[in-house]
């Protein structure tokens, strides 16, 4: 395949931008009707709205045709039938099957993964089941009260994510709690309270080697034995999330207890694997299934849907659009839904771990923008910290709102200003206001004419700046697996265009080489090692200051 500029689309989305440097979406409004008709797609009862966008129909026919051009719907089909498209790690990527029915049959590397599958989950289910009814009991006999999920990356920001979005649907016996920091404060904050006899652990490590997971499990063990003393207890109060079945027994935990998942599920996509049984127990079998559910609804329409019909499509085209062609560096995700507050996070590991690189498939240096920065925080709460920036600053940034039409909340009035709050937002981002109406308004107000002129300038508002919305009935199960499944294809798409690997992360493996000298050069009687300078001042500092 061509490299990107040079595909014959792109050339052509180049000079469609010079011509449409002055687009004023609310002249586009004003000239046809029915914009927000054209300009928007459902699915189920989820509603994109991306009318407010800088686009044309003339902008999505040609965004589709860089879409064809860099053979989007191939690759597409690579993803859903096992192809190892992770090439630097000769991986398949198959997020998609764990949420699948079980059939037909999907053979990968000459196994037949569907069977694989749904004995993991069957797996899940019965342990799910046996610790909600208590059969599964801790060492002395008492039910479990307790889970806390051990992990860090994408062993925890989507279960943890999920959870808290759905904890309307908790069980009453459990309760979930995370920890994912190597800070002993995160472990010591979460455990004061808890009863040794009564929690549960679950340790999620594909390898059982990492780092912070490992520190954070050993520091619970000790904890447990303090109380409980006898190691019989490790393996009644500790499971494995793993593929190392010998470290996972060295640590104490019976590999009957160990659920396992497969190199083709990459961390920031596990949630729907052995990764979610945190979910399961949180929530209840039935309610993970309708999680799974979801997400497989809209793997289907990503699947099937046309490119101009498609939402992962449209919105991944869409950020194509403003990252490449308009210069943006950013992107604002702003869910008006205090439950999807840890979305943010979530997709900040989605989108930037699988999309910020640097190298295309030819194994060279892009020249063109990757993986925009992803930021922003539940409504109303940014629009009372950052949206001064969104609104007045001086960088276009393209921004997603989230908000459900009706909240099982019985506070309603709240919601109702909640969701005035957003689509007002997004309206404000669109008209703006101009310095003459500013002026009228304080002139009006009854400032002299000249303050107005000399105040009119600070209260302008430039509007047409773009935004999509992302509007659902209520969020259930099924809505938030939608709505997950719809970014993880989106950041596909982008990933296709740019001609990056979107499923490998070998930017996060050097700060993990430096750490082990560094730790040992922190031991006053150790050597301090070769280091740059800026290091070794450091090092040298918190020497002298435990000195």
């Amino acid at each position: 395949m061509k490299a990107l500029k040079q595909l014959p689309a792109w050339n052509v989305l180049e000079q469609h931008y010079r011509a449409m440097r002055r687009f004023d979406m609310r002249d586009a409004f004003r000239d046809d009707p029915r914009r927000f008709e054209r300009l928007s797609l459902r699915l189920g009862s989820v509603l994109l709205d991306y009318s407010k966008n800088r686009i044309t129909p003339d902008t999505l026919t040609h965004l589709m045709q860089l879409a064809r051009e860099s053979a989007l719907e191939s690759q597409r089909e690579a993803m859903f039938s096992g192809a190892h498209i992770n090439f630097t790690e000769q991986r398949a990527v198959l997020h998609t099957a764990l949420r699948a029915p079980a059939h037909p049959p999907l053979t990968v590397d000459g196994v037949e993964i569907r069977q694989d599958i749904a004995d993991a989950l069957a797996h899940m289910r019965q342990f799910v089941d046996a610790l909600h009814q208590g059969t599964w009991r801790g060492h002395t006999g008492k039910p479990i009260r307790h889970v806390v999920n051990i992990g860090i990356g994408g062993s925890d920001l989507g279960p943890a994510m999920v959870c808290d979005a759905l904890a309307q649907y908790a069980v009453d016996s459990v309760r979930l709690h995370f920890v994912s920091n190597l800070d002993p404060a995160h472990l010591s904050a979460t455990l004061a309270g808890l009863d040794p006899e009564t929690t549960l652990f679950i340790i999620a490590s594909k390898t059982f080697t990492t780092l912070e997971t490992l520190a954070n499990a050993h520091s619970a063990k000790a904890w447990l034995l303090s109380a409980l003393h006898d190691p019989a207890a490790v393996s009644r109060h500790f499971v494995a999330l793993s593929t190392n079945t010998q470290a996972v027994r060295a640590f104490g935990i019976d590999p009957a207890n160990m659920f396992i998942f497969w190199d083709w599920v990459g961390g920031r996509y596990s949630l729907w694997s052995a990764i979610g049984l945190s979910i399961a127990l949180a929530l209840g079998w039935t309610h993970f299934q309708a999680l799974l559910d979801g997400a497989h609804a809209m793997d289907q329409h990503f699947r099937n849907a046309p490119l101009e019909a498609n939402l992962p499509v449209v919105l991944g085209m869409l950020g194509i659009w403003y990252a490449n062609f308009w210069g943006t560096d950013t992107h604002g995700i702003f869910p008006y839904d205090q439950r999807l507050r840890l979305l943010v996070p979530f997709l900040q590991q989605l989108d930037m771990e699988s999309n910020g690189k640097n190298v295309s498939h030819a194994n060279r240096r892009v020249n063109y923008n990757t993986g925009p920065i992803i930021w922003g925080a539940p409504g109303t709460n940014g629009q009372h910290a950052f949206f001064e920036l969104v609104h007045q600053g001086t960088r276009l940034i393209p921004t997603d709102f989230l908000v459900a039409a009706i909240n099982p909340t019985p506070l309603a009035d709240q919601h109702e200003w909640l969701l005035a709050n957003c689509l007002a937002q997004t309206e404000a981002l669109l008209k703006g206001k101009s310095r003459a109406v500013v002026e009228a308004e304080l002139v009006a107000q009854g400032m002299p004419r000249r303050d107005a002129r000399a105040l009119a300038p600070h209260k302008v508002f430039p509007g047409n700046r773009p935004s999509n919305t992302l509007l659902y009935q209520t969020l259930d199960p099924h809505t938030l697996g939608m709505l997950i499944a719809l970014y993880e294809h989106k950041v596909f798409v982008q990933g296709v265009i740019w001609q990056i690997n979107s499923f490998d992360q070998w930017g996060v493996e050097l700060g993990k080489q430096l750490a082990p000298p560094i730790r040992h050069a922190l031991d006053p009687d150790q050597p301090a090692g070769e280091h740059d300078g800026s290091t070794l001042g450091l090092i040298a500092d918190i020497r002298q200051r435990r000195a």
